[in-house]
């Protein structure tokens, strides 16, 4: 009804409603899902020439880089993070979530788990693993079963003895500048375990 000039769509958005658009000679660009950080300035560009911003995309382009460049600059050795979602599901290295950890400094306890793409991390292998830090997603609001995982008393137990925090989704699961905000969250938590690890090394 809206009558739009363009619609924007994800790769996995609705095909039916995306097929009636096209049926009813609406154009539909669909961008795929970023699977990693060296993919999100092409996302970019493509928006520019599609919004006709060529010149507002590169700059935003040069910003971004120039941004991610700083967070990977003088990174200690990397902490080890667990990321734990619903279902105990996990991201591997080869992700855009895995990138962003990289990005910030921090070791995906995936890779040593085997798990290059993503996977499900069993209650009991994370307690294993002995993660520093763990980070899990945000709740959506309501019941879920399948997130209920998340309030498992291994869970709580990890978290509650070292830094730890939740993931805003949207920030992570797009290939948009975003990520830099995700990557900046991750940033502020490496330097919460660095300094707990400090902590307890002079108490020692």
């Amino acid at each position: 009804l809206m009558q739009p000039d363009l619609v924007l769509a994800g790769r996995y958005s609705a095909l039916a409603t995306v097929d009636m658009l096209r049926r009813l000679g609406i154009r539909v660009e669909q961008f795929d899902p970023a699977s990693g950080l060296d993919q999100v300035p092409e996302r970019m560009a493509r928006m520019g020439e599609l919004l006709h911003r060529e010149d507002s995309a590169a700059e935003q382009i040069a910003a971004f880089e120039q941004r991610l460049a700083g967070f990977r600059d003088g990174i200690a050795p990397a902490p080890r993070a667990a990321l734990y979602f619903a279902n105990g599901y996990t991201s591997g290295d080869q992700t855009l979530a895995g990138d962003i950890l990289a990005a910030a400094g921090l070791a995906n306890i995936a890779a040593e788990l085997g798990l290059v793409s993503g996977g499900v991390i069993p209650l009991e292998t994370l307690a294993m693993a002995q993660p520093d830090t763990v980070v899990t997603g945000r709740p959506y609001p309501g019941a879920s079963r399948s997130e209920e995982i998340l309030s498992h008393p291994v869970v709580k137990e990890l978290q509650d003895n070292r830094p730890s925090t939740s993931m805003n989704a949207r920030d992570w699961l797009c290939g948009t500048p975003f990520v830099l905000r995700a990557i900046d969250q991750m940033a502020a938590l490496r330097r919460d375990v660095q300094a707990a690890r400090e902590s307890t090394q002079a108490r020692k």
